[in-house]
């Protein structure tokens, strides 16, 4: 999530927004919040919109590969 203290509070998200500038057709894709692992459903961070927006754009990635 963007504002999850471990992914752009340690500076993966400017790591990521660096290859998304240098590497062709790269995307990158941010949810809004500050939890960590959204996407566990067993934690309580779990965010099942995000999850759901997350597992779409994952399922469309792989149909283009």
């Amino acid at each position: 999530m963007d504002a999850d203290p471990f992914f752009a509070g340690e500076g993966d998200i400017d790591a990521a927004r660096q290859i998304v500038e240098t590497v062709a057709d790269a995307e990158l894709f941010t949810y809004p919040g500050d939890k960590h692992l959204f996407s566990d459903s067993s934690l309580p961070s779990y965010d099942a919109d995000a999850t759901g927006l997350l597992e779409k754009r994952v399922l469309e990635f792989l149909g283009r590969v």
